[in-house]
Order: structure tokens, then C-alpha cells, then sequence
């Protein structure tokens, strides 16, 4: 029996000795472990009050944080710690709303100090956590370790997702200043749970964990990294455990939509591309437009009108409003009263009665009562096939269009350009009234636009158009461009950057979401005297059937 057990006991120290050289043990701060600090934490967490003591510190404005410093006691661990996180493998990770490098989730790594830390955090430091919010938290927590360098972001969201209780980060960075950026920014919110204004900014430090409670007011962003030679690395997860229950979803009401203006084809001839009025060339447009979904049409205002276009909204009275709330956009809209003659002389352009034929020309969609329906079109191509044999110079012009998009339209000869009589009067049956809302933006250092809950819900057929203007030494890796992608999927289906002049065009059907990408810190570096050229504009508008 005693051979037995010494046979025992020996197996036993050859497992820990094992193990040992698997994990590495992390001791955390004593305050951990301090009765009194936790009893002291757990009542000001619950009266959402404040509470101090040596390095950790917590504070319930503008939602329940702590800061824990010199979390782990051992330097020579956390140095080894990030030895070994820095020879993990990162991946790539850009979006809407974020650009870092991550790696694998942490949960089955195997490197001694990263098996060791997971250990305590998912022992002793998830008791401590359940202890202090009073609930029972899951033994699965999420780890993993985030690198962010030069113009890397993560942008305002609140992290709630089935299941998420309490949000951490372990910081394990350089000296780190505020200019630097990569601070942790905590959001206020408004009435309606969104959130409004950055009231406190966290400077990452070394050793330091920082923790919140997943609720929905608890937004949050990483701002964009500014140092070209610092590593913002950084162990984050969540503990899990039961929600925080929430309110109703704050709707945004819809922008409000309105008919084209009854301006005739006068606007078109003094502002468009004489290219773009001739009706050939439209119907070439067309069949590119239909094969593709989209095309970008360059110079596509007069060049005289797009300098003097460009002159006036550098203009210092141009008044600008900021557009958010952040955890859907951020980008400055024109307040179009003030705008100068010529902004809104444009601004009618793109909602004009004969801009809205001269779409329906471009793209064969139904954006005026004078384009045919579907139902027309067949008949209509064999009209149009027989004119083209037998019929006037102006009825042949007008056959050009396959579809029969000009037969219920005269052209001009002498100007080349569409008029709004028509052929034939439409029948009532013909008659509806396209729609559509537009924005004139201003996009600088810090714009984006961001798919959030209800995009895809509300996602309608529709025509965007985009005129940018002041992009001549724009850049691809500055951000500003508008990826287009589908539902529920990391596919990108198509990006349009800014190109001076040049318009796009795109139909989207309801299973496609577009966002425009971070503008980041590049931007703000281009060799320029005059800081307004680190300023783009564009005009933004959604066309519907």
C-alpha cells in the first residue's frame, strides 16, 4: 500500500512540474484581494457613485469604469507577457467602424505567460468582478489581444451583444501621451440613449486594466492612433453574465423626401458637359449603367461652373452644422440659406424636373412620369426598331434608347439637349412622382458614416448619386470613399472613392448597405499652404421610383 502511494505522490509532482512549465502563475494586485477595497467598490458601483484607493479608482460618469494600474504584481511577467503576444499572429481588421490587427481569440494558447494570465483573469479576477456586481458571471469569458498603430481606430459603439456584462482591457504599451491618441473615449448620451459628446478620454498606460459595464448608454471608442512609431497593444474581452435590460431602440425619423423641382432643361445647358446632353452618348451610358449597376461619369460639370462651384464653398460664410450622432455618422452638413448662389443654383440642378428625365435617360429607371414602365418597354422597342427605318431624324434620335427611354421624349436638335414636351400626353396610369433627399457635406479628419441596427430593415431600391468637389490630391489611404456591401456580409461589392468632377452612380437593391470609410490622420498631412484644402466636399443625393 505504501509503495502504491508513494507511486502516487511521485505521478502527482511530475503533473504539477508539468504544468508548471505550461503556465506561468499571474499574481494580480493586492487589491484583489483586499476585503475592505472590494466591499468598498462593490457599494459605491451600486449607488453609481465614486470610490479610490491606491491605483484603483472608479468612477460612474458618464457610465460605471474602474481603472485598476500595475494590475499584474511581476514586471518581468508583463514584459514576457508581451513578448509572447507579439509573436502571435494579427489579422486584419477593417470595417465601418473599426482598422486594428487582431489576433485568434486567446482561449486555447498554450505560451506559458499568456496561459497564466488567462488563469487568473478567468479565476480569481472573474469571482472579484461577480462579487462586486452582485450577479453570477459565466466561466467563458472572451479574451483576445488587439494591436492599433498609425491611423488605427475604433469608432463610437457600446459594445452590447447577447450576453456581454462587463468590458476589459489590459494595457501593455510604451510611454503613451495624449497626443499620441489611442485614448479610450467615453461618451455621454442624450434623452434618447444615443450618444452626443466625448466627456472623458483615457490615456492608455503601461499595466494598467480598464474595465465598464456593458449597458445601453456605454459608448465608447478607441480614437484614431496619431504616433507613426508607437504600439498600442492591448488584452480586451468580456465577462459574461445576464443584460442589463434595455429600452426601446431610439427610430431616427426618415429625412424627408421631396418631387423634383419644375426647372426646365435651361439648367442642364448652362451647367452640364455638352457630352452629357448629347443623346447618343446617354444611351451609351445607359447600356454601360445597366450592365454594371453603377458608373462614374467624369467632368461632368462645365469648368468654369465646377471652378467657380469650388471657389464658394471654401468660402468662410458658408454655414455648416455637425451631423450625427456618432454612433451612426459624423460629417458636416450645409445650411443651404447661407450658401452662395451659385450652391444653390447646383442644389436645384440635382433636383430638377430635367435632371430627373436626364437620370431616367442614364440609368432606364422610372424617375419621371415621361419614362415608360416596364410593362411599356417591349412594345416600345418594336415601335422604336421601326422608326429607326422609316421615321423623322428626331423620332430615329429617339430610338436610340433600346428600351424606349426617349419615346415619350422630344429632343432639341439644335441643342442637343432633352426637352420636358412630350410626344404624347401620359395616360393617368403613367403618372407618379419620383422622389428623392439629398445633403451637401462637408467631410474633414475624423468623418465617417456607419451601418448600424435598422439599415438593413429599412433598405430600399434606390439610385445614389455623389458629385465630390475639392478632392484634386484626395488619396486612397486617407479614407472618405463609400464601400458599398452586402447584408450581413463581410463582402465589399464595390468602392467609389472622391474624384474631382466626376459623378457616380449606383443602384442598390435592399440587400445592399453602403458607409463612407474613416478619414484619417493622412489626410491632415498633404503639402498644402492653404489647411481648408484638407477638406473635401460632396453632393449626396438618393433617388427613388
Amino acid at each position: 500500500m505504501s509503495c502504491k502511494r508513494q507511486l502516487g505522490d511521485s505521478e502527482n509532482v511530475k503533473k504539477i512540474k508539468k504544468r508548471n512549465k505550461r503556465e506561468e502563475i499571474a499574481k494580480l494586485s493586492p487589491l484583489i484581494e483586499d476585503e475592505d477595497v472590494k466591499r468598498g467598490v462593490k457599494e459605491a458601483w451600486s449607488q453609481q457613485a465614486s470610490y479610490s484607493h491606491g491605483g484603483l479608482e472608479l468612477n460612474c460618469y458618464p457610465f460605471p469604469h474602474c481603472i485598476i494600474r500595475n494590475f499584474i504584481q511581476s514586471d518581468s511577467f508583463t514584459e514576457n507577457l508581451k513578448r509572447e503576444l507579439l509573436e502571435l499572429n494579427f489579422h486584419e481588421k477593417s470595417n465601418d467602424l473599426y482598422k486594428f490587427k487582431q489576433s485568434d481569440d486567446l482561449k486555447k494558447r498554450k505560451e506559458t505567460h499568456i496561459t497564466g494570465l488567462r488563469a487568473a483573469i478567468f479565476g480569481q479576477f472573474r469571482t472579484w468582478m461577480g462579487e462586486v456586481l452582485g450577479v453570477d458571471l459565466e466561466p467563458t469569458v472572451d479574451i483576445s489581444c488587439a494591436k492599433y498603430q498609425y491611423t488605427d481606430v475604433l469608432l463610437c459603439h457600446d459594445d452590447e451583444l447577447e450576453g456581454r456584462r462587463v468590458a476589459f482591457i489590459l494595457y501593455l504599451v510604451p510611454s503613451w501621451e495624449i497626443s499620441d491618441g489611442g485614448t479610450l473615449d467615453l461618451f455621454s448620451t442624450d434623452g434618447n440613449f444615443q450618444p452626443d459628446n466625448v466627456v472623458k478620454s483615457l490615456v492608455p498606460s503601461w499595466n494598467t486594466l480598464v474595465l465598464f459595464e456593458v449597458s445601453p448608454t456605454s459608448f465608447h471608442q478607441v480614437a484614431e492612433v496619431l504616433s507613426e512609431d508607437k504600439c498600442r497593444l492591448s488584452l480586451s474581452g468580456w465577462f459574461h453574465g445576464p443584460s442589463l435590460e434595455r429600452p426601446p431602440r431610439h427610430i431616427e425619423p426618415p429625412l424627408l423626401r421631396s418631387p423634383h423641382l419644375p426647372r426646365d432643361e435651361t439648367l442642364l445647358l448652362e451647367w452640364l458637359n455638352p457630352l452629357y446632353l448629347d443623346a447618343e452618348y446617354q444611351a451609351q451610358v445607359q447600356e454601360e449603367f445597366e450592365d454594371s449597376s453603377e458608373i462614374q461619369l467624369k467632368n461632368f460639370l462645365k469648368e468654369e461652373k465646377f471652378k467657380e462651384l469650388n471657389e464658394a464653398l471654401r468660402l468662410a460664410e458658408n454655414k455648416w452644422t455637425k451631423c450625427g450622432p456618432p454612433n451612426k455618422r459624423c460629417y458636416e452638413t450645409a445650411l443651404l440659406e447661407s450658401s452662395p448662389e451659385c450652391v444653390s443654383a447646383c442644389w436645384e440642378l440635382l433636383r430638377s424636373e430635367a435632371f430627373f428625365l436626364l437620370l431616367s435617360n442614364f440609368t432606364g429607371l422610372r424617375l419621371h412620369y415621361l419614362s415608360p414602365s416596364e410593362e411599356d418597354c417591349e412594345e416600345e422597342v418594336d415601335e422604336a426598331q421601326a422608326r429607326e427605318t422609316t421615321g423623322s431624324p428626331t423620332e430615329k434620335l429617339a430610338s436610340k434608347n433600346t428600351k424606349g427611354m426617349h419615346a415619350y421624349v422630344c429632343w432639341v436638335c439644335d441643342y442637343n439637349v432633352l426637352s420636358l414636351e412630350s410626344i404624347q400626353t401620359p395616360s393617368l396610369s403613367h403618372i407618379f412622382t419620383p422622389v428623392c433627399v439629398g445633403e451637401l457635406r462637408r467631410w474633414t479628419h475624423g468623418g465617417y458614416t456607419l451601418l448600424h441596427d435598422g439599415d438593413a430593415s429599412r433598405a430600399e431600391y434606390a439610385l445614389d448619386l455623389l458629385l465630390p468637389l475639392g478632392c484634386s490630391d484626395w488619396q486612397p489611404d486617407f479614407g472618405g470613399f463609400t464601400s458599398y456591401v452586402a447584408n450581413e456580409e463581410d463582402e465589399e461589392l464595390l468602392t467609389v472613392y472622391p474624384e474631382e468632377n466626376s459623378l457616380a452612380l449606383v443602384y442598390r437593391d435592399k440587400e445592399t448597405l453602403k458607409f463612407v470609410k474613416h478619414i484619417n490622420h493622412r489626410s491632415s498631412t498633404l503639402p498644402i499652404g492653404d489647411a481648408c484644402m484638407q477638406t473635401f466636399f460632396d453632393f449626396s443625393f438618393v433617388y427613388y421610383e
